[in-house]
């Protein structure tokens, strides 16, 4: 074998390529050959459910039927999935089928066409047996895992129910000391197999792989995890990290990675270590599972609680709490993570010794009773942060009043009222259950009550970083927000409503986690997560319409990548290609509106296309709704098909100076609804399309863009008129502004009552220039009749009236 693999390195890399193609393509070969068939299949999950139904009628532990729960909602996925990637294989054979028709009658068919028929048709019934089959074991598995979970939720019930001796009854601890010598008889051999066990592997391994886990596992729990807590603060507290809220929770969630992981997977090392020589005995296998589970569950109530509370550095504090009640609540919350670390142990290790009865519930009611007075001490530290937060705020609003402090809002913590009310009931519920006897109940009561102050804290940690996170990630000033900017063309206002949406439906998540994490004690968690998931599938909503989320949020990405697309050629087309034409600027907007129109019309189908809508059903539903549109929607549709006309036929186009009753004005934008006008005022007028449609109006510039002067005046009969013409014939030529083609004119317009009536037009290059220009002019025209002594005639009125006295 070596020589042969000398000679292909001799033999250069292609050898190599080769052999591996080769192995490549028999492995993928030999896994299809051994991949299992549809029956085959359906024959093991319908074992796995046997077996599942065989256990379940064994099992005593909620925590063994939690499992075979999950374990039947697991057969039931698999189904599905199976029945699932068969149903397109039967519809492609059912196709096929209808392709060939119906055998003819009375005719002799082609045996090629006959053989091909019946083989499709022995297929096809194949799988619809086998589609069948996975239905009914979908069904099948979804009453077994109901079952499992009625049973869990009735033995749960039973164990909270059960009544046994008081933990402050003597008579109970009268029981404790009559079984204890039994009980340490259990306990010791137990001990001795552990030392025999991990004797014997040292003696035949070596405590070399020991030592080694036992060192990583130190190194993992001090150093490594101070280091890495210290590395953190330095870094939030340098120039490098983000600025804003971001750093003090991005901070705590760095604190709680390390001060979780690391304590948790350094018994887990240890863990690994005993287990690699076969140092835990086989009864130990579960007291070393367990030890794993509080280590982790210990960890994180003192990382969690580290993070949040912050006794030594104020300013990073997430919590409005003062120093004092940090000092002391982190006390709390180590006491309440080496509570759970140590009763967790202890009840696997009486798991494992399989203790008398009457030790269990001594057991359980310690644990109760610890519980309970760490809970009462939790809400005492509660009770007077309340108070000095309510003194301090009452000092605040008199000092306002007084008016020695600036009016400030005072900060009140309405989460310590709600926790104070919590812990109240849950104090007075689990002590008169302990009274009673229900230790089970006032154990469960305890446990939940810092189980779910644990679980709400975590989810408002989350809800803070995430927040932080998504905030300053799509933000202007971070580098991913400046990329996306520069990239997209997006306005900063959209950026960070897009970073507020991520930040909602982030925090969408968060909370159903946290819904999911309060309600596992008291069910199923995977039941709910399947409930959840079956989603997945889709919501029917028509006979052939089924909208699933993998769809939909796939039909939105497409969307997004139509209108990018539609965004960057409409910018092509406004920026770089039109320019370069002859067409004027209201032609080039027509082309862009309208190639932007199109491109958010085509998105838009293509959406509904991946989304799984028939277009010809979506036609169907679009002639069932213009009747009501028509009716409902009149006036937008109106100003719309009008919208595409102005577009079309252009009118009036952007630059043109219109007048539209008393209003006149520049047309700056026309949009499919409305065109914006903007008046003298530097004003805008919002006109509706169909009004530039229906409507007669004035475009100054459409078929000639000049505007044109008429000044008109009378002087008298006795007036040198010609020397008057050619003076305003030559302060018209003087004036820049006035073209000297068409030249200017100057007419008389009548002579009757003694007054010559003079008329004179001149032109400019644009409408706008009209009265700027004109008063220009008529400020010369008055210079000239005053240098000529000319007086403007005004016509005569007569007013004969009557003597009142006559």
């Amino acid at each position: 074998m070596s020589s042969f693999l000398q000679s292909i390195r001799t033999r250069g890399p292609w050898l190599g390529l080769l052999l591996g193609a080769a192995l490549l393509l028999s492995a993928a070969a030999l896994a299809q050959n051994e991949a299992p068939t549809p029956k085959q299949q359906l024959a093991q999950i319908d074992s796995t459910l046997k077996e599942i139904a065989r256990k379940r009628d064994d099992a005593e532990a909620t925590e063994t039927l939690g499992t075979l729960s999950e374990d039947a909602s697991k057969a039931k996925r698999d189904a599905e999935a199976l029945e699932k990637s068969l149903q397109p294989q039967l519809d492609q054979l059912k196709e096929q089928l209808a392709q060939l028709g119906e055998a003819p009658q009375g005719t002799t068919e082609p045996p090629d066409l006959a053989a091909q028929r019946r083989t499709l048709s022995r297929e096809s019934d194949a799988l619809a047996a086998s589609v069948a089959q996975a239905k009914a074991i979908a069904v099948r598995a979804q009453q077994l895992s109901a079952d499992i979970d009625k049973q869990r939720s009735a033995q749960i019930s039973e164990e909270l129910g059960r009544k046994v001796d008081s933990p402050l009854s003597p008579s109970l601890w009268r029981q404790v000391a009559d079984q204890l010598p039994d009980d340490i008889a259990r306990v010791r051999p137990l001990a001795q197999q552990g030392r025999d066990t991990l004797a014997k592997a040292i003696d035949t391994h070596g405590s070399g792989t020991l030592l080694l886990g036992l060192a990583a596992a130190l190194v993992m729990m001090f150093p490594l995890r101070l280091w890495l807590r210290a590395l953190g603060r330095r870094f939030a507290a340098s120039e490098r990290a983000p600025d804003g809220r971001l750093r003090r929770s991005g901070l705590a969630m760095w604190l709680l990675l390390v001060g979780t992981l690391l304590p948790g997977y350094a018994v887990v090392v240890l863990v690994a270590s005993l287990n690699a020589i076969g140092g835990i005995a086989p009864r130990l296998q579960n007291v070393a599972d367990g030890l794993v589970a509080a280590t982790f569950a210990a960890a994180f109530i003192a990382a969690l609680s580290a993070c949040l509370l912050m006794p030594r550095r104020p300013s990073w504090r997430l919590l409005n709490l003062d120093d004092t009640a940090a000092l002391k609540l982190r006390k709390y919350a180590w006491g309440a993570a080496a509570l759970a670390w140590l009763s967790n142990v202890l009840v696997a290790i009486d798991r494992a010794t399989r203790t008398s009865d009457v030790t269990t519930v001594a057991l359980d009611g310690v644990i109760a009773l610890t519980y309970l007075g760490l809970i009462m001490a939790m809400l005492v530290t509660l009770a007077r942060l309340h108070r000095r937060q309510t003194a301090e705020a009452e000092a605040k609003l008199e000092a306002q009043a007084e008016g020695l402090g600036a009016q400030q809002p005072v900060r009140r913590s309405s989460w310590l009222v709600l926790a104070r009310v919590a812990g109240n009931i849950a104090v007075v519920a689990a002590i008169i259950a302990t009274l009673l006897g229900y230790v089970n109940f006032a154990k469960f009561v305890n446990q939940q009550l810092i189980g779910g102050s644990i679980v709400v804290l975590a989810a408002t940690l989350l809800f803070k970083f995430v927040d932080d996170f998504c905030t300053w990630l799509l933000n202007a000033d971070s580098k991913v927000g400046q990329t996306i900017l520069l990239s997209t063309g997006l306005s900063v206002s959209r950026l960070e409503q897009a970073g507020v949406l991520l930040s909602a439906v982030l925090r969408t998540f968060v909370v159903l986690i946290a819904l999911l994490a309060l309600a596992a004690p008291f069910g199923n968690v995977g039941s709910i997560v399947e409930r959840f998931a079956s989603l997945a599938n889709g919501i029917p909503i028509a006979k052939d319409l089924t909208l699933e989320p993998g769809r939909i949020v796939l039909a939105i990405g497409v969307l997004l990548a139509g209108l990018g697309v539609m965004q960057v050629v409409q910018r092509w087309l406004a920026d770089t290609y039109l320019p370069k034409t002859e067409l004027d600027l209201g032609a080039r907007n027509s082309i862009s509106t309208v190639a932007r129109y199109l491109g958010i019309i085509i998105a838009v189908l293509w959406a509904l296309t991946v989304m799984g809508l028939n277009l010809q059903k979506l036609a169907l539903l679009v002639s069932a709704l213009s009747v009501g549109i028509g009716f409902g929607l009149q006036a937008i549709t109106q100003n719309f098909v009008s919208g595409l006309i102005l577009l079309a036929e252009r009118p009036v186009k952007i630059g043109d100076w219109v007048k539209l009753g008393d209003q006149e004005g520049d047309i700056r934008r026309i949009n499919v609804r409305s065109t914006e006008i903007q008046v003298g005022d530097k004003s805008t007028l919002i006109v509706p399309n169909s009004e530039l449609i229906t409507k007669t109006i004035r475009n100054m510039t459409m078929g000639n863009n000049q505007g044109r002067i008429q000044i008109q005046f009378a002087v008298p009969t006795s007036t040198d008129v010609a020397g008057l013409r050619q003076a305003m014939l030559d302060a018209y030529g003087a004036h820049t502004s006035v073209l000297q083609t068409p030249a200017p004119t100057v007419y008389i317009d009548g002579i009757a009552g003694g007054q010559i009536t003079i008329n004179s037009f001149a032109y400019v290059a644009s409408p706008r220039q009209v009265y700027g220009t004109r008063s220009d002019l008529y400020f010369s025209l008055l210079q000239i009749l005053a240098e000529r002594d000319i007086p403007l005639s005004t016509p005569t009125d007569i007013h004969i009236t009557r003597d009142p006295q006559q």
